[in-house]
């Protein structure tokens, strides 16, 4: 619970549409002004800080992507040479 020493306050401008919007919102749900437009901006930097970690989530499997691409083609030319191999080794046998 924030204190009222812990609060600042700050001037913010809307537009006459969106304010008679907020104005009816607290009225509809109990809550003041201030209460709304902090859990507000809470909310909005909350989604921005999981946007930003899924963009760094999307970039991360991206090089991963390439990396295990890499892997895979080392490993498929390898496994292609042992049966390479393996397949002389039982001509020779016959």
């Amino acid at each position: 619970m924030v204190t009222v020493g812990q609060l600042k306050r700050i001037l913010v401008s809307l537009p006459d549409t969106l304010l008679e919007e907020v104005n009816e919102f607290v009225s509809t749900n109990g809550l003041s002004r201030s209460e709304l437009i902090r859990e507000a901006m809470q909310e909005y930097i909350k989604h921005r800080k999981q946007m930003e970690i899924k963009e760094r989530l999307k970039e991360g499997y991206k090089l991963m992507a390439a990396i295990n691409l890499e892997w895979a083609e080392m490993c498929f030319e390898a496994d292609c040479e042992e049966q390479f191999n393996y397949e002389e080794k039982l001509a020779e046998c016959e």
